[in-house]
């Protein structure tokens, strides 16, 4: 019995599923700039990440009356153009006037905040400048790239990774990046799985990380109140303390 269990703890561990990864994209095809953003926590920790980001979309249902199911676009809300809530606060209207961007604004700092103090949330991002005629490209050879380094990674701690996407899946390049890989070196399991970020709060999430980044990287004066947003608020959450170009 006792040389059966040296046996059994000499054996080595088989890797475990350590980073869930929940992926956004952002950038601005008129200028060829490719933007990916993600949030990523351990399986175990996916329950607490979630309660903590469901507990600020009921304060803001409280507060503001914005719809705990209701889809948080960055670049629609920030910018004035989504009527996320029917109930805008007294102090964003004057002189009979709304001012979404005004609220819309607010609604992201109290989001943004909760990014970061969420414990156990890793945040990253990465970009890429290409040719606004081949955008397209840019974007998939940017998220291959990406894709690589995750694999680089998984090898190094010998762990296994889910990655998680907003979209339909009918991209087919998402797909083949992963199948493009080695299967007997695969670290990443399955290919990217396609959610509707209108009913994934973790995808809105990972909106907010990649909408921060691009206003981080391609500073103009209609993003200006956002520039900072990044260093303020997503650095400490991000190993590489700010977006990597790539």
């Amino acid at each position: 019995m006792t040389n059966q269990t040296a046996v059994v703890h000499d054996r080595a561990m088989p890797p475990s599923l350590d980073r869930m990864i929940y992926v956004d994209d952002s950038g601005h095809p008129q200028s060829g700039l490719a933007v990916y953003g993600w949030i990523e926590f351990r399986p175990d920790q996916w329950r607490s990440v979630l309660r903590t980001w469901l507990d600020t979309r009921k304060a803001l249902w409280r507060e503001f009356k914005v719809p705990v199911t209701k889809e948080l676009h960055t670049t629609e809300y920030v910018n004035g153009r989504g009527r996320i809530s029917k109930s805008i606060p007294e102090r964003h209207i004057h002189d009979g006037h709304e001012y979404w961007k005004d609220f819309g604004r607010e609604v992201a700092h109290d989001c943004l905040e909760t990014l970061r103090c969420v414990e156990g949330l890793i945040v990253g991002s990465v970009y890429r400048r290409g040719q606004p005629q081949d955008f397209a490209s840019t974007k998939r050879e940017l998220y291959a790239d990406l894709v690589t380094r995750f694999e680089r990674e998984l090898e190094a701690g010998d762990s296994l990774g889910l990655i998680f996407m907003d979209g339909d899946g009918s991209d087919s390049s998402f797909r083949t990046t992963h199948r493009g890989l080695a299967l007997a070196q695969r670290r990443m399991i399955e290919d990217a799985i396609h959610i509707d970020s209108s009913g994934s709060q973790l995808i809105q999430m990972a909106d907010l990380v990649a909408w921060s980044a691009a206003a981080a990287i391609d500073r103009h004066p209609k993003n200006e109140f956002a520039a900072q947003w990044y260093s303020k608020y997503m650095s400490e959450r991000d190993p590489l303390r700010e977006p990597q170009e790539m």
